[in-house]
């Protein structure tokens, strides 16, 4: 049942009430996943359908959403923007088809809505790209719950965002995105339409471009588009660190080592080292069984705080993977007992993750083994 654009009391609690807005196409598949997820946390929900030609509206008929059609305009801020201006609560939400929210994060978000300060202009949120069976692999904050009265707007047609202002909170709340299809081109085309059509360059498309090109595989173009990013003007560090470790894939996958290692160590010009980055070195180092080396860098890894910015985090660079591949080095230099102490650490943190189980066997084995072998 919808709510009324003021607040509701229940029990004498304030709540804060909530629009749900998405835009969607040909999402038959898992948009009730999403819903599901949800629809009872909100107090409407509008849809904004871009051109599905599958059953995605008839399947989100039982969530009792208002349904938009929109023609698609190769923009995605212009049909979230128009998702936007039909809302009618005081916050929206915003979320994508392949997005649903975990139960331990429903139960975040239902305390939310009764604490949160009306006073608040925004609410960013961990955004999970990525998890294996014990935890997120990839996460960083987006602007997730936004007030209506101020009027936020999407910008960039791709690899959209808000440029948010005002009174803005981070909270422990999690939304996970799992992905359901394979990368397509059509981010790729968009970027190369907008740059085309464009007279100046916007540094933040210009490096989406460029690692969209390595994600597609398309080496030597994202190589040459990465390099020039690097020598422009652009105020967010973390988009150079990205862009060097997007480029030392590439040049990996040419097999140009030395060009891929010096990718690494040019973030080194930009900001602090990350332990992405030293994972990153310490991978290089053991493919070319420098062990040292490769230890050097995965002990300054675990030297490191996750960063409080908003930018890409991959917390296990910054305990579980030092610690794993610290085990494996140590293994190799035949000092098991450092070897099973990194593994004990490891496994301290996923205790039931392969490699644990694997790296145990195997210390299980090298201890036994007679010494003059």
């Amino acid at each position: 049942m919808l709510c009324n654009p003021i607040s509701l009391k229940i029990g004498g609690i304030e709540l804060i009430t909530i629009s749900l807005c998405m835009i969607v196409k040909n999402e038959e598949e898992i948009i009730d996943r999403c819903l599901t997820s949800v629809a009872d946390l909100v107090d409407e929900i509008i849809i904004v359908d871009t051109g599905s030609r599958d059953n995605t509206k008839k399947v989100i008929e039982k969530y009792n959403p208002q349904i938009y059609d929109f023609q698609w305009t190769d923009n995605f801020s212009e049909a979230r923007n128009y998702a936007f201006s039909k809302a009618t609560k005081e916050y929206i939400l915003w979320l994508d088809a392949d997005d649903i929210i975990l139960e331990k994060d429903r139960k975040k978000i239902k305390v939310l809505k009764e604490k949160l300060d009306d006073s608040i202009d925004v609410v960013m949120m961990k955004y999970d790209l990525g998890k294996d069976k014990e935890a997120s692999t990839i996460t960083f904050y987006r602007e997730r719950l936004l007030k209506r009265e101020k009027e936020f707007k999407w910008v960039e047609p791709v690899h959209e965002y808000i440029d948010v202002s005002g009174k803005i909170v981070k909270v422990d709340i999690s939304i996970t995105h799992k992905k359901n299809k394979e990368r397509s081109e059509r981010n790729l085309r968009i970027l190369e339409n907008y740059i085309d059509n464009n007279s100046e360059i916007n540094p933040r498309n210009y490096y989406y471009y460029g690692r969209e090109l390595q994600h597609l595989g398309y080496y030597e173009k994202a190589i040459n588009i990465l390099e020039e990013f690097l020598l422009m003007d652009f105020k967010h560090p973390s988009f150079y660190l990205d862009a060097c470790m997007d480029l030392f894939k590439a040049y990996k996958k040419l097999d140009r080592k030395k060009d891929a290692l010096r990718s690494l160590y040019k973030s080194f010009e930009f900001d602090l080292p990350r332990a992405e980055i030293c994972c990153l070195l310490g991978q290089y180092y053991i493919q070319e069984k420098d062990y040292n080396k490769a230890i050097f860098w995965y002990e300054m890894a675990l030297r490191l705080e996750k960063p409080e910015t908003m930018s890409f985090c991959m917390p296990d660079c910054y305990d579980f993977t030092p610690y794993i591949y610290l085990s494996l080095c140590h293994m190799k230099l035949e000092d098991y007992e450092k070897a099973s102490n990194y593994n004990e650490l490891a496994s301290g943190v996923k205790p039931n993750h392969p490699a644990v189980k694997k790296n145990n066997i195997v210390l299980a084995l090298l201890k036994k083994r007679p010494s003059n072998e």
